[in-house]
Formats: C-alpha cells, structure tokens, sequence
C-alpha cells in the first residue's frame, strides 16, 4: 500500500519565491532518498471554517499564506527508510533554515486508502483534512470511492485518500488538532487535482449537483463541521 507524508505549512506571504526555490532544490535531496513525488502547493482559495479550518490548523498570521503539500512512497517501509537517512544529509542542512516558522507546521504519515486517476501534471490542488472514527474506515474507503469517478469525469486528473497512520503531537499545533479529532479518531488527509484552477472553479458546482453525490452511501462516516479545506496553486511537482 502507498504512503504519503502531509504537510500543511505556513509560509511570510512575500517569502513566496524563496519558499519556492528552498522546496524545489529540497524535493530534489528527497527524491534520492526514496520518495516517488514531492508536491508544495500555494493557498489561494482557503475559505474561513466556523469551528476550524486551514488558517487556525498552523495559526497563520495576517501576512502569512498556507502551502498544502505531501511526499509519496512505495509504502511505509520506503518511508521510514527515508526518515532516518534524510536527518544524515548534509546537504539539507546546507539549504540553511527554512523560510516559514517550522514549529507551526503541521506534519502526519498516512496510509493511502484511494488512487484514482492519473493524468498531466496538476495546475491546482483542492486539499481536505477530516476526522473519521477509526471503525467507520472500510465505509469511509466506500464513500470515497464512490465519489471519485464523480471528480474524474468533470475534469480532475487524480484523486487520493490517505488514512491518518503516524501523527506525531505537536507542541502547539498537529493534525489531530487540526481536524478537532476525538480519541476514537484518525485524521484523512484528501486531494483532488486539476488541470488548472478555471477547471475546478467551472467543475465544483457541477459535482456538488451532479445525482451521484446525492446518492453516496449515508449517513455520512465523519463529521462534515469539522473537516478543513482549501484550494492551491501548484508550485512545485518533483
């Protein structure tokens, strides 16, 4: 089974370019040590939640802007063998810090549950971060399922579920927290991606209206309240 690495981060809005740079020269190291694909992304389309949303999940400031990004593997085991030699690697070191505050980033390992699709490389990332009781999964992968043919036929080129694994608790902030989950929890971490950004803006009330969402499985095995989303531009893809 597919494993990614989540991250939500939050980045100096003016430090976008040298976000960039750092992410791509980055993605790069990380690509030799294992990784299939290394995505970062820029929010450009993160709507305020009533109970939580991606702003509050890395307590983002007023000139701060949110990246959505993942790390693929082959499987746990490729992931962890990465882990232990990523923190030996000089050259990361010598990138120098990092230009967002790493104490607020949120970070998680998940186990991927949903593949769908498979298509150019994306213009843009709807990105969602939902709690889901641990013994509701195989409805979860249901639902899911479900729905991504509904994605797939009105323009997205790939969706992907991944169940909450390995998530670490933070001092301040982590996924958990993020998605307001219970004890009995784990966290998803979700993406669609698009062609571009006119193609998901022209595709979401399409698939909000399409019957076939109004048909999923019901009721629904987690708490739509308290799942975060948002929409982001791509920045790099490696």
């Amino acid at each position: 089974m597919s494993y990614v690495d989540g991250f939500i981060t939050p980045v100096a809005t003016a430090a976008r370019q040298r976000f960039a740079e750092h992410a791509r020269v980055a993605a790069a190291i990380v690509r030799e040590h294992g990784a299939r694909r290394v995505v970062d992304t820029w929010g450009e389309d993160v709507p305020a939640g009533e109970r939580n949303d991606i702003a509050g999940a890395v307590r983002l400031g007023a000139d701060e802007t949110p990246s959505f990004g993942w790390i693929e593997f082959a499987n746990r085991a490729a992931r962890d063998a990465f882990g232990e030699a990523i923190v030996t690697d000089e050259r990361l070191a010598a990138l120098g810090l990092p230009p967002f505050d790493v104490s607020r980033m949120i970070l998680g390992g998940f186990e991927v549950i949903v593949d769908t699709g498979r298509g150019a490389a994306p213009g843009f990332v709807d990105g969602f971060i939902l709690p889901v009781r641990m013994t509701h999964r195989a409805d979860y992968v249901a639902l899911a399922e479900a729905a991504s043919p509904v994605f797939l036929d009105h323009g997205a080129i790939r969706h992907v579920e991944a169940w909450g694994d390995d998530l670490p608790a933070g001092e301040t902030v982590d996924f958990r927290r993020a998605a307001l989950a219970d004890e009995d929890e784990t966290v998803v971490f979700s993406w669609v991606e698009w062609p571009d950004r006119a193609t998901r803006d022209r595709a979401t009330p399409l698939v909000m209206a399409d019957e076939r969402m109004a048909n999923l499985p019901t009721p629904l095995p987690f708490d739509g309240k308290r799942m975060i989303y948002g929409g982001f531009a791509m920045l790099n893809e490696k």
